[in-house]
């Protein structure tokens, strides 16, 4: 007869979560889009992992550079297109079964979607107390993760440092994080 084991509750995780110490632990995430619902994943991750005491880099490439561009990280969008799981919680109030409701990426063509998207999960976000990114991006540094710029991502838009924000440590190369980021569990979004 095998035992049924016991999901933990959020307390118990909580304090089992205070008695773990993390020796010499590394992560790494690769940012390679733009959007602001693209943003927080990583932020947020990097943010508990540092908390925990895990060494984070974090490696901007492509699209992902606009999280640090000083020109573009206040200006993040959220589109409806490409984005086949968007719903809103929100409209559960309004008549049941809405909330659930994933609209058609289609509606993005819509003028003004993007605008309202954009509008709305900032709400949210404020909602929750997370801060925008400009403002993640200065927490996690302070808290000792270390910031990089891929170099051919940077040469193919023109940006130089003077374009990034002040906590990127560099632009370096793929195989310069790769060495960078060894021994490192490697999440990419």
């Amino acid at each position: 007869m095998t035992q049924a084991h016991e999901t933990p509750t959020n307390a118990d995780a909580a304090q089992d979560a205070d008695e773990i110490t993390y020796v010499n632990r590394k992560m790494a995430f690769i940012c390679s889009k733009g959007n602001l619902d693209m943003a927080y994943p990583a932020l947020i991750m990097a943010h508990s992992a540092l908390n925990a005491g895990v060494h984070v880099d974090i490696f901007f490439t492509f699209w992902g550079l606009d999280l640090i561009n000083k020109r573009t990280m206040d200006r993040l969008k959220f589109t409806v297109q490409g984005n086949t799981a968007m719903h809103i919680p929100a409209l559960e109030k309004y008549y049941p079964g809405l909330g659930d409701m994933h609209f058609s990426p289609s509606l993005g063509i819509l003028p003004g979607m993007t605008k309202l998207s954009t509008w709305y999960l900032k709400n949210e976000l404020q909602k929750n107390e997370i801060p925008p990114v400009r403002d993640m991006i200065e927490q996690i540094a302070q808290l000792g993760a270390d910031l990089w710029a891929c170099k051919l991502s940077a040469d193919m838009m023109k940006l130089t440092p003077r374009h990034l924000h002040k906590s990127v440590r560099g632009i370096v190369d793929a195989g310069t994080f790769i060495e960078l980021s060894e021994g490192a569990q490697i999440i990419f979004i």
